[in-house]
C-alpha cells in the first residue's frame, strides 16, 4: 500500500491463481515476537535466511519498522490493521471493479429526476 500503490495481504489460506495449490500459514495470527519467543522457548534452531524480505533496508523492513512505532505509540494498532484486513467493505473503497460506481450516477439521475 504504502510502496506499490495496491492494498494486498496474502490470507492465512491462499490458492494459487491456476487453482492448482493452496498455501496455508497456519500462525498468521501470531505475532511475529510471540514466535520468536516461543522458539527460544523450545530452543529451535534459527537458519539464517536471506528471503522474504529479511534483507536490510528493503522496503519490508521500513513498513516492519513504521508499524513497530505505531504499536509503541499506539498499542494495538497493528491487530486493528489486520482485523481491517477480515472486515473489507468493498463499496468504502475506490475500486471500481469491486464496487459499481458508475451505477450509483445512474440511480441517482433517476431518483432526482420529476
Amino acid at each position: 500500500m504504502f510502496f506499490g500503490s495496491r492494498l494486498a495481504a496474502m490470507p492465512p489460506k491462499l490458492r494459487s491463481d491456476d487453482g492448482r495449490n493452496v498455501v496455508i500459514r497456519p500462525l498468521a495470527y501470531c505475532a511475529e515476537g510471540e514466535l520468536a519467543r516461543y522458539a527460544q522457548l523450545r530452543e529451535f534452531p534459527i537458519i539464517p535466511c536471506n528471503l522474504c524480505g529479511s534483507q536490510p533496508n528493503l522496503q519490508r523492513q521500513q513498513v516492519k519498522q513504521m508499524l513497530a512505532e505505531w504499536e509503541q505509540q499506539h498499542p494495538g494498532r497493528t491487530s486493528l490493521i489486520f482485523g481491517a484486513l477480515q472486515n473489507v467493505a468493498p463499496s468504502q473503497l475506490a475500486d471500481c471493479d469491486l464496487f459499481p460506481f458508475a451505477a450509483l450516477r445512474k440511480e441517482l439521475k433517476g431518483a432526482l429526476t420529476p
